[in-house]
């Protein structure tokens, strides 16, 4: 089924309603995949996200939930896999051929997909909590 627009609808008889409904729809559509709503809103996430990682740097939570990170990743084998991974990847283009900076963007989205769901669960957790306690944001 084509879509009409609201001038097709009220020279094809339709419910004047109908169209104006319509126009806000679209209108309302148009306004939700501007440039300038998306950055307003990102613009607000971004304040949010930094507001939070202000509090947690200023609490010292931040630096905890650091230490808290790397135990756990120790724990379930995390580090020595990532570890593995950069071996591999290091044979495989020569330790010549490969830069620092290769190596991070080649190992970052298997390192994050690594990290185990009940370690990501648990920092949420912590973090909602901190948050709950410091609720002034």
């Amino acid at each position: 089924m084509t879509q009409m627009s609201p001038w097709h609808l009220c020279r094809k008889g339709a419910d004047k309603k109908q169209a104006q409904k319509l126009v806000a729809v679209q209108h309302y559509a148009n306004l939700c995949s501007s440039n300038s709503f998306r950055e307003k809103n990102m613009s607000k996430d971004s304040q949010m996200r930094a507001a939070i990682n202000q509090k947690l740097i200023e609490m010292g939570e931040r630096e905890r939930l650091k230490e808290l990170l790397r135990a756990k990743l120790i724990e379930c084998g995390w580090k020595d896999q990532l570890k593995a991974h950069c071996k591999d990847v290091i044979k495989e283009k020569g330790l010549e051929h490969v830069t620092v900076e290769d190596l991070v963007a080649e190992i970052t989205p298997k390192g994050r997909a690594l990290v185990p769901d009940s370690v990501k669960k648990e920092l949420l957790q912590r973090i909602r909590a901190f948050l709950a306690q410091h609720s002034t944001l």
